[in-house]
C-alpha cells in the first residue's frame, strides 16, 4: 500500500470513542517493550506518529490512527510489564476487553512477540484468548535484525513448529526486513472486509492468519 496519509485519529479510553464508520481497522498488540511504535511508524513511513518511550508500559489508551482514510491502525495499550500497578493493569485489560468485543473488531489482530525470546505465558494466554473469541490473528516477530544468521533460522524453525508448521512473518523496524510482506497481508484483509462491506454482508466468519496464510 503507497501511504498518501496518516494522522493521529482519536485516543480511546472508553468505548464510546471507538470509531465506528466500517473503515477496517488493523490491531496492534504485545508485550509493551515489544517494538509496537517503531513497527507502527516504519509501516506508515511517518518518523514519531505513534510515540516510543524508554518507558515501557507508558500507552494507557487505544491510540487509533487513520490511513489513507482508509482504515485504521490500532495501537492496544502492551501486557506484561511488571512495574505497572495492577489497578493500571486492569484498566487497561477493561478498555482492550470491550475494544474487542466490538462486532467486527478488529479485523486483523497482529501479535507481535519479539524474536530474541520465548513466548511468555502472557503471550500464550493472548493467543488461547483471540482464538477464543474467533478474532482474526498474526503472530510477527519484531527485532529479527537483532540476530544472528543461524539465531534467525532457529528463531524462524521454532515458531513454525509452535504455528503447526506455517512458516511466521519476521520484521524490523530498524532495517525493514519483512515490512513488506506485512503489508501484502494487511491489503488483503483491507480489501476483502472492503468488498464484504460493499456487497452488505456485514463482518463475515473471523479466521486466523498464521505466516501470511488464512486458516479458516
Amino acid at each position: 500500500m503507497k501511504i498518501t496519509t496518516c494522522r493521529f485519529h482519536v485516543s480511546a479510553t472508553r468505548p464510546q470513542d471507538f470509531p465506528r464508520d466500517g473503515r477496517p481497522q488493523i490491531a496492534f498488540m504485545g508485550r509493551s517493550n515489544v517494538g509496537k511504535s517503531s513497527l507502527l511508524n516504519r509501516l506508515l513511513g511517518a518518523r514519531g506518529l505513534a510515540r516510543t518511550s524508554k518507558d515501557p508500559g507508558r500507552t494507557r489508551a487505544i491510540n487509533f490512527f487513520s490511513v489513507n482514510e482508509r482504515l485504521y491502525f490500532v495501537d492496544l495499550p502492551g501486557y506484561g510489564y511488571a512495574r505497572v500497578p495492577d489497578v493500571v493493569r486492569e484498566q487497561w485489560r477493561g478498555i482492550v476487553d470491550a475494544y474487542v468485543a466490538e462486532p467486527g473488531c478488529p479485523d486483523l489482530a497482529i501479535h507481535l512477540v519479539d524474536s530474541r525470546h520465548e513466548p511468555t505465558d502472557a503471550d500464550r494466554d493472548l493467543d488461547a484468548w483471540l482464538d477464543g473469541l474467533g478474532v482474526r490473528c498474526l503472530t510477527v516477530l519484531t527485532k529479527i535484525d537483532k540476530l544472528s544468521g543461524n539465531e534467525k533460522s532457529r528463531v524462524l524453525r521454532e515458531a513454525a513448529r509452535r504455528a503447526g508448521g506455517h512458516a511466521p512473518l519476521a520484521v524490523s523496524a530498524s532495517t525493514g526486513d519483512g515490512i513488506p510482506a506485512l503489508w501484502r497481508v494487511i491489503d488483503e484483509v483491507c480489501e476483502s472486509e472492503t468488498l464484504r462491506a460493499a456487497a452488505g454482508d456485514g463482518p463475515g466468519a473471523r479466521a486466523v492468519i498464521q505466516g501470511g496464510r488464512t486458516i479458516p
